[in-house]
């Protein structure tokens, strides 16, 4: 059963362990980066480990942006062998759970940038009710999702 469990001193190096596929590293930064950004951000963030029952499968982060204000997901991966078994879609609504929780500010909003030749990323978040704002960086499209309702796209 997929879980998540907060980063801590006793499973970061696990993090740290996860491959992502050939090519894939174009998509996606790896867990060293963005724990390096969880400290930056450390009162507005938190990075998380995605596990299989006792084994970490994958790795993703939340932000919340006080600016807009929304809750942003970053870096989400899934290590290479255990890709296609439906853990990115597990683990995305466990996000959303979390993140409906609200722990660090008001927002209905979800946010999250995904590239461009990822088709089977921006095929689940578009699955889970995510849509482009129109919003590009160089290689990233911007998709944002309502919290409780999906077909709000503020």
């Amino acid at each position: 059963m997929i879980n998540l469990r907060k980063i801590t001193e006793e499973n970061f190096i696990e993090a740290f362990n996860l491959k992502l596929g050939a090519g894939q590293d174009a998509f996606v930064s790896h867990p060293i980066r963005s724990l390096a950004q969880a400290y930056v951000y450390r009162n507005q963030c938190q990075p998380f480990g995605i596990y299989n029952d006792e084994e970490m499968v994958g790795y993703v982060m939340v932000i919340y942006d006080h600016d807009v204000p929304e809750y942003d997901i970053w870096h989400m991966m899934i290590g290479e062998q255990h890709q296609g078994k439906g853990y990115g879609k597990a683990a995305l609504e466990k996000v959303l759970s979390y993140i409906g929780s609200k722990p660090f500010g008001d927002s209905d909003r979800v946010t999250l940038t995904c590239n461009k030749d990822n088709k089977i990323a921006l095929t689940l978040y578009r699955s889970m009710g995510f849509r482009e704002t129109g919003v590009a960086w160089d290689d990233e499209l911007e998709l944002s999702r309502g919290l409780k309702c999906p077909e709000e796209n503020l």
